[in-house]
This record gives C-alpha cells, structure tokens and sequence, in this order.
C-alpha cells in the first residue's frame, strides 16, 4: 500500500513473479468499475494474464459500489485463493477497502431514504449533537463538522437500532493482525513529478475518449464513478466547462493532493513496515525470501 502514482501495482507483480503461487486481489476503489481503464491505471491485459488479478472489472460504472460490497467480494476471493492452496497479495491505495481486508471490518448497510434526509440538513454539527445523543461513543471518534462522517454514523444508528460504534473500536484502532503489510513511498518531489507525468500519459492513451464512451453509454456513470480523478475534470471539459488543458492541470493538482492524504492515512497505522524507495528491490528479495523460508 501507499500513495498513488508510487509504484504499487508494479511491485506487487514483482513479488508474485517472485513467489509463483501468488495472486493479486485489488483494493482500488476504481478499478471495479469495468471500462474505467485508462485513469484508474488498471493492470494491462498481459499482466493480468501472467498473475491473476481479483477485485477488478466486477461493476458496471452505473453502480455506486460500496465498501460492503467490497469486503464481502474480497473475502470470497482470499477464500478462493487459499483453498486453491496459493497466496494472496492486496494491492491498493483505498485506505478503507485495505483496512477492511485486514481488519475484517463489520460493514453496516446503508438506508438511502435515511441518508437523503440527514444530506438535506447543512448544519453538521447540529447533526452531531444528535449522534451524541444516539450513540456518544461514535460522536467522540469524529470532528463535528465533517458532515459525511456525521451523516453516515447517524444512518446506522436509525437504520439498524443500534449504536454505530457497536459496529467496531473505529478506524483509530489497530489490532495485532495475522497479515504482512508492507508500505511503499517516494518522496514528495519525485512523487509530483510521477503524477504529471502519469497524467500526461492517460491523456495520450485516451482518456477523453474513454470519458466520452462511458458518459454516452445506457446508465451513464454513477455518482461514484463520475467523482473519480481525471473523470469529473474531462467530464467538466466534456461539457464545456474546462478546456483541455485546465482539466489536465485540475487533475494533476488533484491527485496530488489525493497522494498526500493517502500517505496520512497509512502512516497512521503502526502496523505497516516501509519499504526504504532507494533499497526496493533489495528489501523485496530479502523479504520473499523470509517468506518462502517459513
């Protein structure tokens, strides 16, 4: 795991090459989507081929895909895979599909006529106020203005009857796991640099036209899916909003800032041990190594 654009998916191919029973299970919150290849920088059919992949292409980008979703779909793989008697490798910069692999989080449901009449109150902390009245604990663990969390802890609360925080110690808690997790970084500089220049490069490869093919096609793109980096800003460019140029420049602002927010999250777990960027190859062979050892 680690920020976008730092070379993830090509190390995880890397220590798959390198262990031969190993197959990769996804933890992108985009790439489930089928047809969003250029700009989710989705494995190529020829490395999908040499290692299987699993979590990749199993939405239409009609669908809002959720994390529940995710977890169950993603435990049905790993399942899969060790009883076939081979390894599974998670690659991914989605924070919360990661943590609810490793942690096997107890994804509530969602209750959509809830959540619209909780969206349609602006006043986050006035909604908080009323979290603290259903569930205190759950009210502690967030800051009072961050109105999607608000929001959503108190859809749960409504729509199962009980507290949200019955539902796990929460994301600040990070239990001994079974699981290695390895992190990968860059530094900020050559991390920007990979950015641009990975922009750049879907743009040549076709993401307007992919944009296009998909906002065209029955069921459009749903609001998850048109929320995704360099979608909405070529969407925006679709519609006459952007020029060319400025959607190239939001996205790769964007997504350096998505980059900075990634590395928050997962340098708060002390679970994760990461890798030195000038010694990666080196590290990653001792630590297959370690691992075909035991």
């Amino acid at each position: 795991m680690g920020p976008t654009a730092s070379g993830k998916s090509a190390l995880a191919l890397e220590v798959a090459g390198r262990l031969g029973d190993a197959e990769i299970v996804s933890a992108d919150a985009l790439q489930v989507y089928r047809g969003m290849d250029i700009g989710t920088a989705k494995p190529t059919a020829q490395e999908r081929v040499a290692v299987p992949h699993h979590l990749v292409d199993v939405a239409e980008p009609s669908e809002e895909y959720s994390l529940a979703r995710y977890v169950e779909q993603a435990g049905a793989a790993l399942a899969d895979i060790a009883g076939r008697g081979r390894r599974a490798i998670v690659v991914g910069g989605t924070g919360l599909y990661v943590r609810g692999v490793v942690d096997g989080l107890e994804v509530p449901g969602q209750w959509p006529a809830i959540r619209a009449e909780l969206e349609a109150e602006p006043d986050a902390v006035a909604l908080h106020g009323r979290l603290a009245g259903l569930d205190p604990v759950a009210a502690g663990r967030m800051e009072p203005t961050n109105h999607r969390r608000v929001v959503r802890a108190l859809e749960v609360c409504l729509g199962t009857g009980r507290p949200f925080s019955s539902f796990g110690p929460g994301l600040g808690a990070y239990p001994p796991v079974a699981t290695v997790q390895v992190g990968i970084d860059l530094p900020t500089e050559v991390l920007d640099q990979r950015i641009e220049d990975r922009v750049g490069a879907m743009v040549v490869a076709g993401l307007v036209a992919e944009v296009a093919q998909l906002a065209a096609a029955p069921g459009g793109l749903s609001r998850t899916a048109r929320q995704a980096l360099g979608y909405r800003q070529v969407l925006d460019h679709l519609e006459g909003r952007l020029s060319l140029d400025e959607a190239i420049a939001e996205t790769v602002v964007g997504t350096r800032r998505l980059a900075r927010r990634q590395r928050r999250w997962f340098r708060r777990d002390p679970r994760i041990q990461w890798l030195d960027e000038d010694a990666l190859s080196e590290e990653l062979v001792r630590a297959v190594d370690r691992i075909n050892g035991e």
